[in-house]
């Protein structure tokens, strides 16, 4: 199939248009329609990307299915897939149509949602899979506009408020990383990727301060300590998928990010940050960890588990061995799948009783026990338990870690037993137990549209879990031509 990765990418802003352009109205049948042709976008968009991952040549550590279009003024689209970004599109492609799924109850301004979560599948697609470096600021950064566009109208004014903080924070990372951009791309005369990861840059170009410029800008997304502030507030104020949006699949364009840029082209740079960068690392598995475990609210409680995941990914990326890095890339796509399904578990509870505050809970499993049972076997993956997606992640990433840092590996276990508190606890408070609220007395288990999404989702940790192959196998050349610079 000719231009895969591009339809692939546009699909949903197809979509995005078509609803923009043609859907009236503001009625049931609206609201029904905006959601089912986003719903058949995202899926399309997955059943696209399958093709890309059975056509994928594992034992090529290149960038595959490359395509390259020159655009008017000179601009160059280019575009490639390679064991690194692959899991990553996915991921993605996977995940957004459970996401539009589970947001099916979502009645306010429906067509205006729904175009954005389009609009943020595709600029995440499009930074993934893009071989320019302006063409990957463009989607990276844009990727920031429909959420604050979301906080701004579904967030109200608390909401705004958030969306002043999000833009507070993630515009100074922008501009430092585009003058970063524009400096290499006059030095090297282009602004290809592949040809910019072999460039010898002039001596006047600081590898430390280029690599710190374009960790200005990923540091926000992933988010890492202290830049993380913003991450809180604004999951408690969008719409609950578009918060998994956030905590699930932009944060992976900051890991990716170091991955794709600093690593490979600033390792001079890399090797004066690593030492700090994990402990900045093990800092945040600790410090969201904690925090964590001080939460009563349940939304807040997933942004804080979501950094101390990310603080793991972090850890594995600046190992920068090939143990770490897999773990890292694996743990990514673990991550976005039990997380995104625990904050699924959180919307339908919200749905049924109003409220995230644990208090307002307790002995759901009586009322809700196919819930339930979701519920603990996610968490179960997001801890890293053996035969879930989590452990295999969580395993190669402590493995690599431990080879380089034995005393941050031994932190970082400390870390993930304060989690696993934090997680346990939430269970026991918000599931288990006895059931004595009057108001949870009439709750209803999953619907159908409800149990396919968690099918789906429990299918994937299991699998990954019991057949890690298909990832590793898929990563492991071009993690090896990273790592050791082929």
């Amino acid at each position: 199939m000719d231009n895969l990765l591009s339809i692939t990418i546009f699909i949903p802003a197809i979509a995005a248009a078509i609803l923009g352009i043609f859907l009236r109205g503001d009625d049931v049948e609206a609201h029904r329609n905006a959601k089912w042709v986003a719903f058949i976008a995202s899926a399309m968009t997955f059943v696209v990307s399958l093709f890309i991952l059975f056509e994928f040549d594992a034992g090529d550590a290149g960038f595959q299915f490359v395509e390259e279009h020159e655009w008017p003024l000179g601009v160059t689209y280019r575009v490639g897939v390679d064991g690194i970004s692959l899991w990553l599109v996915m991921l993605t492609t996977f995940l957004m149509p459970l996401i539009i799924a589970g947001a099916w109850r979502t009645e306010r301004r429906t067509k205006g949602f729904m175009i954005a979560l389009l609009a943020l599948e595709t600029l995440i697609l499009g930074a993934f899979l893009s071989l320019d470096l302006m063409f990957f600021f463009l989607f990276a950064e844009g990727a920031i506009l429909p959420l604050l566009v979301v906080l701004g109208i579904w967030g109200g004014d608390a909401g705004r408020g958030s969306a002043i903080k999000l833009a507070l924070y993630a515009l100074p990372g922008a501009v430092v990383m585009l003058v970063a951009m524009v400096v290499m791309a006059f030095d090297a005369g282009t602004t290809d990727i592949e040809a910019l990861k072999t460039h010898q840059f002039s001596e006047t170009i600081s590898p430390l301060w280029m690599a710190l410029a374009f960790l200005a800008s990923f540091a926000v997304k992933l988010p890492v300590w202290p830049l993380h502030a913003w991450t809180a507030g604004v999951q408690g104020r969008v719409p609950p998928a578009a918060g998994i949006v956030l905590a699930v699949l932009l944060s992976k364009i900051g890991a990716y990010g170091i991955l794709r840029f600093v690593l490979p082209m600033f390792p001079e740079g890399v090797a004066l940050l690593a030492p700090i960068a994990v402990w900045v690392s093990v800092f945040m598995i600790l410090y969201g960890a904690l925090v964590a475990l001080a939460q009563s609210d349940l939304v807040r409680l997933m942004a804080y588990v979501s950094m101390a995941h990310m603080g793991f990914v972090l850890l594995g990326v600046f190992s920068a061995n090939p143990q770490g890095v897999d773990g890292a890339i694996f743990f990514m796509v673990s991550h976005g799948i039990a997380l995104a399904a625990l904050m699924l578990v959180v919307a339908a509870l919200r749905d049924r009783v109003g409220s995230t505050d644990m208090a307002a809970f307790g002995g759901v499993a009586a009322r809700m026990p196919v819930l339930a049972f979701g519920a603990l076997i996610f968490t179960l993956a997001s801890l890293g338990v053996p035969g879930t997606s989590g452990f295999v992640g969580l395993f190669l990433t402590m493995v690599g870690v431990f080879a380089a840092a034995p005393v941050i590996a031994a932190l970082a276990l400390v870390g993930l037993a304060v989690l696993a508190a934090a997680l346990f606890g939430m269970i026991k408070r918000v599931i288990f137990g006895p059931l004595i609220k009057q108001s949870l007395m009439e709750l209803g288990d999953l619907n159908r549209r409800e149990l396919l999404v968690f099918a789906a989702l429990f299918g994937a940790v299991l699998y990954l879990g019991l057949f890690p192959g298909i990832v590793t196998e898929s990563t492991a050349a071009s993690v090896d031509a990273l790592v050791f610079r082929e």
